[in-house]
C-alpha cells in the first residue's frame, strides 16, 4: 500500500514536485452557488483495497488521468483528492450523467492496465461511483473542506498541503492560510460524510 507517512523527505519532495510539474488544474470557487449542476462525486476501490495506492507513480498517473477525463468532459473542478483506495471530486457539470460514464471508462482503462501489471486479470478494482448535488453555498464550502481534509482524516498526513494528490496546495496558494482558516472555521466538516470512506456508502 502506498503510504505517504513512510516516504522519506526526499521522496515526498519529489512527489510534490511531480504534482507541480504536471500543472494539475485549479479553478477558483464561484461567487454564487445554484441548486443544480454542482456535484460531489465519490468513487472507491472494491472492498476498499488500496489498488490506486500501489505506488506514488500509480497515484500520480491516475490523478492525471482523472483530471484529463474531467477536462475532456468539460467539467469545472473546484476540489479533488485521490487517496490509495478512493477519491473525491467537487465539480460543476451540465451533463453529470455523461461525466459519470466517462469516469467509468477511465476506471475501466486504469483497472485493465493495473490488473495486467499485477497479473490479476478479472480482479474487480472499482466498487461504484456516486454523485450528490450541492444544495447551497454552505454545502459547497463544507464539501470543499471535506475533500481537502480527507488525507488528514485518514491519517496519511498532518496538514492538507503535505498530500501531493489533491488540489489543497493550489487552494491554499490561491486563498492564503488566513482565508483558508476562516473558511475552515465558518464551514466545519463535523459529521459530514461519516462512513463514506469506510465502506458505509
Amino acid at each position: 500500500m502506498y503510504n505517504w507517512r513512510k516516504m522519506t523527505p526526499d521522496q515526498r519532495k519529489a512527489t510534490l514536485n511531480l504534482r507541480k510539474q504536471k500543472g494539475w488544474p485549479w479553478h477558483s470557487p464561484p461567487h454564487r452557488i445554484g441548486e443544480t449542476n454542482y456535484y460531489h462525486l465519490f468513487a472507491a476501490c472494491y472492498e476498499y483495497k488500496p489498488v490506486i495506492g500501489k505506488s506514488p507513480e500509480r497515484m500520480a498517473q491516475f490523478s492525471e488521468n482523472l483530471l484529463s477525463t474531467l477536462k475532456e468532459s468539460e467539467a469545472k473542478v473546484f476540489a479533488w483528492c485521490v487517496l490509495p483506495n478512493h477519491y473525491h471530486l467537487l465539480v460543476y457539470s451540465e451533463q453529470v450523467l455523461k461525466l459519470i460514464r466517462e469516469l467509468g471508462k477511465c476506471h475501466g482503462r486504469n483497472s485493465f492496465k493495473w490488473n495486467g501489471e499485477e497479473d490479476k486479470r478479472g480482479r474487480k478494482v472499482w466498487h461504484n461511483l456516486y454523485e450528490r448535488y450541492i444544495r447551497n453555498e454552505r454545502h459547497f464550502w463544507v464539501t470543499m473542506n471535506y475533500v481537502h481534509n480527507n488525507p488528514v482524516h485518514h491519517n496519511y498526513v498532518a496538514k492538507w498541503q503535505d498530500w501531493a494528490f489533491s488540489s489543497a496546495i493550489a487552494f491554499l496558494t490561491e486563498y492564503g492560510r488566513e482565508k483558508a482558516m476562516e473558511i475552515w472555521r465558518k464551514y466545519p466538516v463535523l459529521g459530514y460524510g461519516k462512513g463514506w470512506d469506510e465502506g458505509g456508502m
